[in-house]
């Protein structure tokens, strides 16, 4: 059966939707979310001024929409192959911490992590788009936290007694990694986070043969 003229137009308007998104997220890591307007996303994603106001409608929907498909971004790239290629516990810890690193290090957005970004964009911002950082943020850590636990509690960080505490210095080295590298245009914070991270999990009793893989296995 021919699709449906209404059909077809959600069709393309899904597209746009899409593409537009692809472009603005990037942008975002840049130029911030504050720098997005709809008439420079307008000129540099070829449509129309009208086109994007009728998909997005206000700039606040344009920016929540954009950390929400940065979520979907992360999520794809540093947690789900986590979750489909390896089981809970320490593996899982150093396979998320690998995947982090390469996110940001291969440039998934040309201005690294986008959270690291936007979290400093916003932190004193309050609103419905800082909510939106702070929830997808709280979500990375929250899960990282609970893999954490879970090597706690088979006994492969006996030393551990406090996830929190771990997760909050994990993200403090990567952040750090991420912003240092884009500011001095160097791989070498990376290779720094890398080093604390293991000598933090090897500090706890982490299986030193695994906990080298961080940086290799994503």
């Amino acid at each position: 059966m021919p699709q449906a003229p209404t059909d077809r137009r959600r069709v393309r308007g899904d597209e746009s939707r899409r593409a537009i998104l692809t472009h603005a997220v990037d942008t975002a890591t840049v130029d911030g979310l504050d720098g997005l307007t709809i008439g420079r996303l307008a000129d540099a994603s070829g449509h129309s001024k009208s086109g994007i106001a009728t998909l997005f409608g206000s700039k606040e929907q344009l920016q929540l929409a954009v950390v929400a498909a940065a979520r979907e971004v992360f999520i794809d790239a540093v947690i789900a192959p986590a979750r489909a290629t390896t089981p809970r516990g320490l593996v899982r810890v150093c396979t998320l911490l690998s995947a982090w690193l390469a996110y940001s290090r291969d440039r998934v957005f040309r201005g690294g992590c986008f959270f690291a970004a936007t979290s400093v964009e916003f932190d004193a911002k309050p609103g419905a788009v800082r909510d939106a950082v702070v929830a997808a943020s709280s979500e990375w850590e929250d899960y990282l936290a609970g893999s954490l636990q879970h090597a706690m509690d088979a006994g492969e960080l006996p030393l551990l007694d406090d996830a929190r505490q771990l997760t909050f210095e994990m993200v403090a080295f990567l952040e750090a990694a991420n912003t240092r590298s884009l500011l001095h245009e160097s791989a070498e914070p990376y290779e720094r986070a890398e080093v604390a991270l293991r000598s933090r999990l090897i500090g706890l009793g982490g299986d030193p043969a695994l906990v080298a893989t961080i940086g290799t296995a994503a």
